[in-house]
């Protein structure tokens, strides 16, 4: 009932309230956090950046890095800057990891940072980005920016129309060239580019055991198995269900092959060029993909 009760008015609360009550509940983690959890080994790495486009398993990389193990092996707490409207001349303050940043690597590379940081780029199949955005936008997400005008447009639409309208919309928001803009930038040390598929697969740990060394964040063996089993996909959908209001769905890979056909591929290829292609997808079969990877049947948030 709690749960639902929350989902609910997470649901109908004006975006003021909850960016309100989300920077509270930040700031009251870390303080506990910082005073409960004896830090065991520093970051060498002043700060962390998150950098994604939406639907790439986003608040599942959020709970994973807001754990106090990720803390007690690394001395940072985690930052949110939507939460804190942007403020800091910085993006994100100093000895912390920049959670959700959904912008293009050129706003990366303007932003403001230390010599010493690393970040990550999670980037998915962009036709399951799509099916993934048109069944949130639609059914479940937190109604913020323009997602109930959308959600409106959807709702008059069949699914065919609603995608070929969705692709338009999300071609003109930028989030296939924000993709781009990521994959084709010049290769950096600091910078580690990772597929959803991949940190969702059958070798999720030895993938979260190579981006967090790359993050400087050097967790043991035993405790990084009960990190990712505690925030195990099936777990963490499970506790979504008792909100009933929720828009976990299968993070299945390839699951865009239930939902387009000629016309939508069409669309989606004119909008996206060769993306595809740069990004390994080229192959109908997630299984046959030109860049190694598993596939998942697991839910999870996307």
């Amino acid at each position: 009932m709690l749960n639902r009760t929350v989902m609910f008015a997470k649901q109908h609360s004006p975006d003021s309230v909850r960016v309100a009550v989300r920077r509270a509940m930040l700031g009251a983690y870390n303080t506990r956090m910082r005073l409960t959890v004896p830090v065991a080994d520093r970051c060498e790495f002043t700060n962390i950046y998150h950098c994604a486009v939406r639907k790439t398993a986003s608040q599942w990389v959020k709970s994973v890095f807001s754990d106090p193990i990720v803390y007690r092996h690394s001395g940072l707490v985690t930052y949110d800057p939507r939460y804190y409207a942007w403020k800091d001349p910085r993006v994100v303050p100093p000895n912390r990891i920049g959670l959700s940043l959904y912008f293009p690597h050129k706003r990366y590379l303007k932003m403001p940072k230390p010599d010493a940081h690393r970040a990550f780029f999670v980037y998915r199949d962009p036709r399951d980005l799509l099916v993934s955005s048109y069944f949130s936008t639609k059914n479940s997400h937190t109604p913020m920016g323009d997602v109930l005008e959308v959600r409106a447009v959807l709702n008059e639409k069949s699914k065919k129309d609603g995608m070929l309208y969705l692709i338009g919309h999300l071609t003109k928001k930028g989030m296939f060239n924000a993709v781009r803009s990521w994959v084709e930038a010049p290769p950096t040390e600091n910078v580690r580019l990772i597929r959803y598929e991949d940190l969702t697969g059958e070798d999720q740990i030895a993938e979260m055991e190579a981006l967090l060394r790359h993050c400087g964040i050097n967790i043991p063996e035993a405790e990084l198995e009960t990190l990712l089993d505690k925030y195990s996909f099936s777990r963490m959908n499970d506790r979504k269900k008792a909100g009933n209001v929720s828009h976990y769905r299968k993070g299945k890979s390839g699951d865009w092959q239930n939902h387009f056909d000629d016309d939508i591929e069409q669309a989606f290829r004119q909008a996206t060029g060769n993306l595809l292609d740069i990004l390994g997808y080229s192959s109908t079969d997630p299984e046959l993909s030109t860049v190694s990877g598993t596939t998942t049947d697991h839910p999870v948030k996307i």
